[in-house]
């Protein structure tokens, strides 16, 4: 246990940004878990005596339109944005690499239906798609989670085939088929085993995004609907309060 902690402190010294980017990440998720202990009042709780007060002792970063205070919509709403982040990445990059494996271990005329249709999912932007798909199947926090992970799906199944690929050739793959065992039961056991490290590094680089499109959606009014706060919505609240320069 010393020598992964004191190795921990090497890379933090050696990586001073990467070790900021996962302190403050790490804090985030923090804040989340532990927002009922942390948020001063209830996000919920409209004061219309209150409304749009600036910051001070009762509410350290003022109140909105109907008296609701800030800081506990901005801890409540990271615990809304993480849940839907990693529901989604989840989900999206579990059914990719699933698919993934799939292809890469079957080829033919499946892996190449499925590579058009992944094809097709990533030539649109993600938020354009994530946007459709939730107009499309409604408001709520199921269908952010949904849209989100469709737009997850072609990026975890690519590369998850393209280990799938390499790991087909392998010596113990083929001793496997030929002791007669179901294609099913060598993925099961001889090839998904090989994605598990490319699926973590793939679901940690997707947090971010998804983060990144629910708040985008919220923003544009067709992700988690009001009251719930989220920091798209939030985001979207604000427009009123901004003054015009002239």
């Amino acid at each position: 246990m010393k020598a992964v902690f004191a190795e921990g402190i090497r890379f933090a010294r050696r990586n001073i940004l990467s070790a900021l980017g996962g302190f403050v990440g790490v804090l985030i998720i923090f804040v989340a878990l532990a927002a009922p202990l942390l948020a001063p009042r209830d996000p919920l709780k409209a004061d219309f005596r209150r409304m749009n007060k600036p910051p001070d002792a009762q509410s350290l970063l003022g109140t909105d339109q109907v008296g609701r205070d800030t800081l506990s919509r901005v801890i409540y709403g990271a615990r809304t944005s993480l849940f839907v982040a990693f529901s989604s990445v989840i989900l999206g990059t579990t059914v990719g690499s699933l698919w993934g494996v799939a292809c890469g271990y079957l080829r033919g005329r499946f892996d190449l239906v499925s590579q058009r249709i992944m094809e097709i999912l990533q030539s649109f932007p993600d938020l354009i798609l994530a946007m459709a798909i939730s107009m499309a199947i409604g408001t709520g926090l199921p269908a952010v989670i949904f849209a989100i992970a469709i737009t997850r799906i072609p990026f975890g199944g690519r590369v998850i085939r393209s280990v799938a690929l390499s790991v087909r050739e392998m010596p113990y793959v083929e001793a496997g088929q030929a002791s007669g065992a179901s294609a099913l039961r060598v993925m099961a056991f001889h090839v998904l085993p090989q994605c598990v490290a490319p699926y973590l590094v793939l679901a940690t680089t997707h947090l971010g995004v998804a983060i990144v499109i629910e708040a985008a959606l919220g923003f544009l009014g067709v992700g988690v609907p009001p009251p719930t706060p989220t920091w798209g919505n939030m985001l979207a609240d604000s427009i009123t309060a901004l003054v015009p320069p002239w």
